[in-house]
């Protein structure tokens, strides 16, 4: 009788825990990246066993979005490219735009609509990665690997080697600087044909200026009706939903002047700009990826670039038996660099729209590219300093190292 009741806890234990290589916490851009690098087979190598771990439906999964970066020549994603630009502009608060081709890049657009069904396109014919929908309460390290623990499914836990999390950390880790890229955005279709759709708007600066931090534009055209309309803000604070909608409002009619417009669809979002160190292992086979892993650039707030780097990286550690811990997405001097914008950001002894119009006017546009995707040498480094204004800049640099780091204070 004892020796049945064992066999039953021993067979009921094997019925609710599902043993795995690798368990992928979070189905957003670095979950899913991810997931997409390990379930194509590379010969010579061992392809690992994963899950990836999707929450329910419901305010734990992230919100639809949209991603941009640039790149050169075809990609790993360009199936699910909106649209892509090699002309881009910047906008003054007044005066002469900078206008650029960046040939051979291609400044790209990805919904995440798009983005998820075709990597879980390619992820349901793998039969190396098995997707599971559920809740994740713990995650933590246990003799030779780690343990997910799940609700909502019928599996209880994960028993695996490693554990890549990409869920959003539940505070900021303390900073000399902390200010938030948060902004708003329309999809929209004009009546008129208003837009052009070879060029698209990073930065256009003729949006009334916030006491603290700088604002400014960004339109994307997918046609000459259609583009992503978006106001932006580097401060402190998020803005109220009325004060987001009053500010695109304002920027659609009053600068833009659009006219007549439909809003197909809106996005909202705000992206941490941190000097923090952003801690990557987070145990012995626990590691964090995407924005929750440091892949953020912090002076820009792009992140999926930076997501690539670091799911390659990965990925290639796993199937060569490495130990796989994520690599910085941005080099030791750009966190320096960007340490240093931030700081003359937030003192405001850097005056923002007339810095970056001025980097874009006097900088190749696609150096500057390269440039803030962290691929540029020293010398080139240097070449764009001379290009900010010197005296904020060094100050802010001198007074870094006495600054204390402190625990952001904002929501």
């Amino acid at each position: 009788m004892l020796a049945r009741c064992v066999c039953a806890e021993e067979r009921e234990e094997r019925a609710v825990v599902l043993d795995a290589d690798v368990a992928i916490v979070g189905a957003g851009a670095a979950g899913l990246s991810l997931a997409h690098r390990l379930s194509r087979p590379v010969p010579g190598t061992r392809a690992p066993s994963v899950v990836l771990v999707d929450a329910p439906p419901g305010p734990m999964r992230p919100p639809r979005r949209t991603w941009c970066f640039w790149e050169a020549g075809a990609g790993r994603f360009d199936a699910a490219v909106t649209a892509a630009w090699r002309h881009l502009r910047v906008r003054p608060p007044s005066g002469r735009a900078a206008e650029g081709d960046i040939a051979p890049l291609r400044y790209k657009m990805i919904r995440s609509d798009d983005f998820e069904h075709l990597v879980g396109r390619d992820l349901a014919g793998s039969p190396a990665v098995r997707r599971l929908e559920a809740t994740v309460e713990t995650v933590e390290d246990v003799l030779e690997g780690a343990l997910v623990r799940l609700r909502g499914t019928g599996a209880r836990s994960l028993r695996v080697r490693w554990v890549f999390d990409s869920r959003p950390p539940g505070s900021l880790p303390a900073a000399r600087t902390t200010l938030l890229q948060h902004f708003h955005g329309w999809f929209v279709r004009t009546a008129r044909p208003v837009f052009d759709p070879r060029t698209a708007d990073l930065m256009d600066f003729r949006t009334p200026q916030p006491a603290d931090g700088l604002s400014f534009g960004y339109v994307l055209p997918v046609g000459r009706h259609e583009a992503l309309v978006e106001y932006t803000e580097f401060s402190r604070r998020p803005l109220t939903a009325d004060g987001y909608e009053a500010a695109v409002r304002q920027y659609t009619e009053d600068v833009l002047r659009l006219g007549e417009l439909r809003i197909l669809s809106t996005e909202t979002g705000v992206i941490p700009m941190t000097d923090a160190p952003i801690p990557r292992r987070v145990g012995a086979s626990v590691f964090r990826i995407g924005a929750a892993g440091g892949a953020t650039r912090p002076s820009t707030g792009y992140t999926f670039a930076g997501i690539q780097r670091q799911t390659r990286a990965v990925a290639a550690a796993l199937r060569q038996g490495r130990v796989p811990v994520p690599p910085p997405a941005h080099s030791a001097r750009s966190r320096a660099m960007d340490a240093v914008l931030l700081r003359a950001l937030d003192s405001g002894r850097a005056d923002g729209p007339a810095l970056f119009s001025r980097l874009f006017t006097r900088v190749p546009m696609r150096r500057l590219l390269r440039f803030l995707d962290g691929r540029t040498r020293l010398h080139e480094d240097l070449a764009v300093g001379l290009h900010a204004p010197v005296g904020p800049m060094l100050r802010s640099a001198l007074e870094l190292p006495a600054l204390p780091r402190r625990p952001f204070d904002g929501p």
